[in-house]
């Protein structure tokens, strides 16, 4: 009898034990993240980025300056691409070429820039007749790029005068510098989740990626603005084919083959984002999927101690995946309590914010000031106040939405059928009735 006393005494304490483990670190994760965000983020500000005090507009006096070409991936983009390659040829970079990769649009894209080529001598086309995807239309660009070093953009994104620029201090300075991401902006502004990813963008990938730069590695590039040196492309076989987001698969390919890679918060380029929760949806849950698909291919390559330098990055990417599914394991408790009776011990009383939900609140509102603060000489000074507002609603709705997409995009990596060709999905670009211009 007493065993029995004994037995049920530790179920009770592995079960609460169980239930302060799960509690806590959906309160402790993003507690611990946001910190070491700001931290990192508030270090990179001080050591490199306010260093100069230039601006975007003013890019470094460098004694170098190789030429370089910028590759333009096109999948129907007739309604785009005019202005994208009328910034992409105002650069102002003594040297460079454009190449405009045509993957088999069905719309007028392909007239389009056989018109734009003729007028414009640093413009080149190159047709593939098929649609072969992302990562294939970059490969081909690459091939019929003369120059080593590689500037890409997507075809829709509008490339400040002085991107190229800044993005050759960092390619051009050291021989082991593999990539330079850029520094994405939202050009259309006009809904509500337009508003909340404009300060996402700020306060959310800006200092997580100055904060992953300063502790060593990068997650991922931005693959609407990324630099490459061909060379470390080349070690590595390029872009695969396979994969969902061909822009983390080749960071992480690219640090692991030791090539070290930069942020550069100068190097602007304007963008338009989904406006619609389907379109939003389905961005977010590719995000997630490109994620999963790259920690399952590569996650047995970090064991090796020499690319523990990445373990970090690796081991946060994990800890968010499993944050999403504490998150989602206690929504679901609430909800089946509402219907069901549960045990005490698993009983959630509510999802309103108690005091643990009160100190993520304001320490949510310090990250975002933080990075906003930082972040004002990319954006209109006007502007800073009303992102602020905007961006205090983001946890309610896109830490939810990031929660569902990973639980999502889990059992869809691994029922995915393996050796499949990644295709192009038209985004959703927003609703723009009229056009937008970065200047």
């Amino acid at each position: 009898m007493a065993l029995f006393v004994q037995m049920d005494t530790i179920v009770a304490l592995s079960v609460e034990s169980t239930r302060s483990f799960l509690f806590g670190y959906a309160f402790y994760y993003p507690l611990v993240m946001a910190w070491m965000w700001m931290i990192g983020g508030v270090w990179y500000y001080m050591r490199w980025e306010n260093q100069h005090h230039l601006g975007p507009d003013t890019p470094p006096p460098t004694a170098e300056q190789p030429p370089a070409s910028i590759l333009i991936p096109c999948f129907n983009e007739e309604q785009n691409v005019r202005d994208t390659m009328h910034y992409a040829l105002a650069s102002a970079y003594p040297d460079f070429e454009v190449i405009a990769v045509n993957d088999g649009s069905r719309d007028g894209t392909a007239a389009i820039l056989d018109e734009l080529a003729q007028s414009n001598p640093r413009l080149r086309v190159v047709h593939l007749t098929s649609n072969q995807g992302k990562a294939i239309a970059l490969r081909a660009g690459a091939i019929a790029a003369q120059h080593e070093f590689l500037i890409c953009i997507d075809g829709d994104a509008l490339l400040h005068p002085n991107a190229v620029a800044w993005m050759m201090t960092h390619l051009a300075s050291g021989k082991r510098v593999g990539a330079v991401t850029g520094n994405p902006r939202i050009l259309n502004r006009s809904s509500l989740l337009a508003k909340l990813q404009v300060g996402e963008f700020s306060s959310i990938i800006g200092l997580m990626k100055r904060a992953q730069r300063v502790y060593g590695r990068i997650f991922t590039v931005s693959g609407v603005i990324v630099g490459f040196r061909r060379t470390a492309l080349h070690r590595i076989g390029y872009w695969s084919e396979e994969m969902i987001t061909e822009d983390i698969d080749i960071s992480w390919r690219l640090q692991m083959d030791y090539w070290d890679i930069r942020y550069e918060p100068d190097a602007l380029c304007y963008i338009y984002m989904p406006e619609t929760f389907h379109g939003l949806w389905k961005q977010r849950l590719r995000w997630a999927q490109g994620g999963i698909e790259v920690l399952l291919k590569h996650g047995r390559d970090l064991l090796i101690w020499r690319r523990r330098r990445f373990w970090a990055v690796a081991l946060e990417y994990i800890a968010s995946v499993a944050w999403a599914y504490i998150m989602f394991l206690i929504i679901l408790l609430y909800l089946v309590g509402l219907v069901v009776p549960l045990p005490p011990r698993w009983h959630v009383d509510t999802l309103l914010p108690q005091w643990n939900g009160v100190v993520l609140g304001i320490t949510t509102l310090i990250q975002f000031g933080i990075s906003l603060m930082i972040d004002r000489r990319y954006e209109p000074k006007k502007r800073f106040f009303r992102n602020y507002f905007w961006i205090i609603w983001y946890p309610l709705a896109f830490w939810l939405l990031i929660m569902l997409t990973t639980v999502v995009a889990v059992p869809k990596t691994l029922l995915k059928k393996r050796g499949r060709r990644a295709r192009w999905v038209s985004p959703d670009r927003g609703l723009r009735a009229t056009k937008n211009n970065p200047s």
